[in-house]
């Protein structure tokens, strides 16, 4: 007999198995993030060559994506999450005591690779284990737990940066962020030992019976070629506006001479306007529909970037790059958890890591294509040219979301999407 999974769940429930790791976790990329760019230039990197080393993060996660299926369907979430944040405590070290900047881009591509494992485990899980009424909420708070995260890691590296005297000293941040997030998750109950006991046991049977028959990256991305060709390159849209948003805003901040507390700070406070709206783009998602949100924060992303782009060399160019910054804050919290909701939306029911490896891999494409489009165009014509080329494309990818979201997202036997 089938238990009601939506009687029995509840937000409290997965706070502290989820939320408190991924909080944590997220506050070390929050602090290390933004200053990637001043460490490279401070190891002599010119300003494209800067944007290049921020953009290894999602190289690296686009290549971790290749295994993370197949990993977390086989150790489970619990043990993903943990191997993952010990190897991130390992790339950041390798990146504090980096003597040049081909040793600090590989740290970074590694924490890329521990980034997609880690981010992957904590996708399926809420997946499985939340019904689907509750998920795009669910899915946006666990969004807005991380942007949290990003809100307070620039706010705590400041002070980390003004007494240690460089940018590096906040990297520690990120090491004693992954060490407790380790701490938490051995500790407590194994998230699937915990939840699992609301799922009937012939689901439990077919479950375990995939996981045996876990398919490759490849194979997954063949057999769901179709959605993943339409509704993917609209995930790589998004995730291509995000990944140039966060790369930008530092290179920006370098370009106009702000100083790297500053640079924090204002980046931290833009992350405090983006965590504010999580909930609210839950709800919109879950009352509305998922387009309804996609939508207005590709407008918005594409928005800000057509703000920077035409504002560089103005007199108060400052100003509006704290401006541009606002709004895009503003944009990227209105579309938290977009892209694990649609993941989720389109997902096959029992076993959803190898599908959501093949849709995180697909949405990583933009997300690490995009820091390398910047730093290019910015080595050959202007940070400028780079920024209004980006805001084009968003507006673009605003339409081509609107066209092709309607399709994909029809209630199928079962479900009751939005």
């Amino acid at each position: 007999m089938t238990t009601d999974r939506s009687a029995e769940f509840s937000f409290r429930s997965v706070a502290v198995v989820v939320f408190l790791p991924t909080l944590l976790f997220s506050i070390g990329e929050g602090a290390l993030i933004p200053l990637i760019p001043v460490a490279a230039t401070n190891l002599g990197a010119s300003l494209a060559i800067a944007g290049v080393i921020s953009g290894m993060v999602m190289i690296g996660e686009l290549v971790g994506d290749i295994p993370s299926g197949w990993l977390v369907n086989t150790i489970g979430e619990r043990v993903a999450m943990i191997g993952a944040s010990a190897i991130s405590v390992l790339a950041v070290l390798g990146a504090v005591l980096a003597p040049n900047v081909w040793v600090l881009a590989a740290a970074i591509f590694v924490l890329g690779l521990s980034t997609a494992v880690f981010a992957l485990a904590r996708h399926a899980f809420m997946t499985s284990y939340v019904p689907i009424q509750y998920r795009a909420r669910a899915l946006s708070t666990l969004g807005g737990v991380f942007r949290a995260g990003l809100f307070i890691g620039p706010l705590v590296a400041a002070p980390v940066i003004h007494f240690t005297g460089g940018a590096q000293g906040a990297f520690w941040i990120m090491v004693v962020s992954c060490l407790a997030a380790v701490l938490i998750l051995v500790f407590l109950p194994d998230p699937e030992a915990l939840f699992g006991t609301v799922k009937s046991a012939a689901s439990d049977q077919r479950t375990a019976q995939q996981k045996q028959a876990s398919a490759g990256l490849f194979h997954t991305i063949w057999k769901f070629r179709g959605v993943l060709l339409r509704m993917g390159s609209g995930a790589a849209l998004i995730s291509a506006m995000r990944a140039t948003r966060t790369v930008i805003l530092p290179l920006w901040a370098v370009s106009l001479g702000v100083s790297e507390v500053n640079t924090a700070l204002i980046i931290g406070i833009a992350g405090g306007v983006d965590f504010a709206l999580f909930y609210a783009s839950g709800q919109i998602m879950d009352r509305f529909g998922r387009m309804f949100s996609a939508v207005p924060s590709m407008l918005g992303l594409g928005g800000g970037m057509l703000v920077l782009a035409f504002t560089h060399d103005s007199p108060n160019a400052v100003g509006w790059f704290i401006a541009a910054a606002g709004l895009l804050a503003v944009a990227n919290g209105i579309g938290s958890g977009i892209l694990m909701t649609l993941g989720a939306d389109l997902a096959p029911v029992g076993s959803p890591a190898p599908f959501l490896g093949a849709w995180r891999f697909t949405g990583d494409l933009g997300a690490a294509a995009a820091p390398l489009v910047v730093g290019g165009l910015t080595a050959v014509l202007s940070v400028s040219f780079a920024a209004g080329l980006i805001g084009v494309v968003g507006v673009l990818g605003a339409v081509q979301l609107a066209r092709i979201m309607p399709r994909y997202l029809q209630p199928r036997p079962g479900r009751s999407l939005p």
